[in-house]
């Protein structure tokens, strides 16, 4: 599965030597001089994981992890010049997962960041909640407006990639490589297909539903 990396930093040389030490190690970036402009990229895109600079031009690295923390469930790093334990506290309060100091090595930050999506990676969900929606991890099961929806293994895998970053838009690309990763012979439509029969097990339990939202062009978000 590939993985994209937002990196938000105002420093040109620190942020194009951040993007070659993750292009050497196989991994994509999009890189964003001012947080505001980040917070418009992560609501189009998907991303897997945010390096965040606490001192940009427009706001603090504070206020952009708190305004991506209120919206999404990413991995976030800061990058920071201060070397100040209240700094660090805070950068951890608010929702950060790491923290690296400048100046630093380029290559550390590549291997912190492949660390915590490992770490996050294994983490169960056991009844996480999120919005309309109860994921059980351990029985499989998932809850939409507090009744059990009846789903395929596919259609749990699925819908519960969706519940764990709302407004997140996959590409059918991306839900391939989570959902079915060890299937064989498997098209992109079988995506759709199953967008279709999810979309209709949660009107079953609401008419108006709407919570899976189509991208055209792009793919499928969560909408709670």
């Amino acid at each position: 599965m590939s993985i994209q990396v937002l990196i938000i930093e105002d420093e040109l040389a620190i942020a194009e030597t951040l993007i070659y030490a993750f292009k050497e190690a196989g991994i994509a970036t999009v890189h964003k001089f001012l947080g505001g402009e980040a917070l418009n990229q992560l609501r189009q895109h998907a991303f897997d994981f945010v390096i965040l600079d606490v001192g940009l031009p427009d706001m603090t690295g504070f206020d952009v992890c708190k305004l991506i923390r209120a919206e999404f469930n990413i991995p976030i790093l800061f990058l920071t010049a201060r070397n100040h334990e209240i700094d660090r506290i805070i950068g951890l309060e608010i929702g950060a997962d790491d923290y690296v100091t400048k100046p630093f090595s380029p290559r550390e930050v590549v291997a912190r960041v492949k660390a915590i999506l490992r770490r996050t990676e294994l983490m169960p969900d056991t009844n996480s909640k999120n919005g309309h929606f109860t994921v059980d991890d351990t029985a499989h099961r998932i809850q939409y407006k507090n009744h059990y929806l009846e789903l395929t293994r596919y259609e749990f895998l699925l819908l519960k990639t969706l519940i764990k970053q709302p407004k997140r838009v996959y590409s059918r690309d991306q839900l391939m490589d989570i959902v079915w990763a060890n299937a064989e012979n498997t098209l992109e439509r079988t995506v759709d297909a199953h967008i279709k029969t999810l979309r209709a097990k949660l009107r079953a339990i609401d008419a108006a539903s709407e919570a899976i939202v189509t991208h055209r062009g792009m793919g499928y978000s969560l909408l709670t």
